[in-house]
């Protein structure tokens, strides 16, 4: 890899964490657009991180996203099925909304995701470092 893999751990959290904040100044800011690229590049940087912890590493999205929900939702069943769905929602609504010019984010459900996104995130760091991750 060239780096230490806990270096980039690491640094795929401060990644996610710096998407929050400007996810979360976003949706105040009714930046919806921006918000959505926001949340799903925060949840894409902790599954990446994870990935990582797990030696699985890959730039592909619909590839991080196919192992993730494989491994934890379905082989190990340490997440509810539900998480692949938000996954896929944070996904599609953000392709959606940076690619298709006509298309206008609901502030209730860019808002929803955000709250599905930050527990999954939770979640995620718990399986990184334990249940003591904070975010």
């Amino acid at each position: 890899m060239g780096y230490d893999k806990e270096i980039l751990i690491k640094r795929n959290i401060e990644k996610s964490d710096e998407a929050l904040e400007y996810a979360e100044l976003a949706i105040n800011g009714n930046g919806l657009t921006t918000a959505l690229n926001r949340i799903y590049y925060a949840l894409f940087y902790s599954v990446s991180a994870l990935a990582l912890k797990h030696e699985f590493v890959t730039v592909k999205h619909t590839k991080l996203m196919g192992w993730f929900n494989k491994k934890f939702v379905y082989e190990d069943k340490k997440l509810d099925k539900k998480f692949t769905k938000i996954y896929s929602d944070a996904f599609m609504q953000r392709q959606e909304s940076d690619y298709l010019t006509m298309y206008t984010p609901n502030i209730e459900q860019v808002k929803k995701l955000y709250l599905d996104v930050l527990l999954m995130i939770k979640l995620i760091r718990n399986e990184i470092w334990g249940e003591n991750a904070n975010i």
